[in-house]
């Protein structure tokens, strides 16, 4: 009964980690190297300016849905645990839960708020240095989890 609404979450599992990761790809690759060689206050001044807009119902969807989808889906993996594809269910859904959000939730927003608050040349410079690893390691958990659901199937 409901086998439809998890393969349709499964779906939706895929391509909002996709999503995701590209969003932090894009950022790991471009975004951020750009703004390292702008001069310090404007480096600090665009990203906050992106960390403004981007808190939009759109990306809040993606966002927020996939981790709710990735809750439901690692319920799922651990309560039939002998179904086909439950470890890579499973393996997904706590890539995305603990590499994307739980990261994005405890390390790069606080790291947001501080460059906000200050912005500051000293505080840019680490703002960059600690937020850019994390985000690396935000696009590797976005693509192993979109990997891993892709392999539930």
């Amino acid at each position: 009964m409901l086998a439809p609404f998890f393969s349709v979450a499964l779906v939706l599992a895929i391509m909002g980690s996709g999503l995701m990761a590209g969003l932090f790809f894009a950022f790991s690759t471009a975004v951020m190297a750009a703004l390292a060689r702008l001069p310090a206050a404007q480096g600090a001044d665009a990203m906050n300016a992106i960390n403004v807009v981007i808190v939009n119902p759109l990306f809040l969807a993606v966002f927020m849905g996939t981790a709710a989808l990735a809750l439901c889906l690692g319920v799922r993996a651990a309560l039939g645990w002998s179904q086909p594809g439950s470890a890579w269910l499973l393996s997904g859904s706590l890539l995305y839960l603990v590499g994307v959000f739980g990261v994005t939730a405890v390390v790069n927003v606080p790291l947001n708020d501080t460059l906000a608050a200050s912005g500051d040349a000293a505080t840019w410079s680490r703002f960059l240095a600690d937020w850019v690893p994390w985000n690396h390691l935000r696009t590797i958990a976005g693509a192993g989890a979109l990997l891993c659901y892709a392999l539930a199937r």
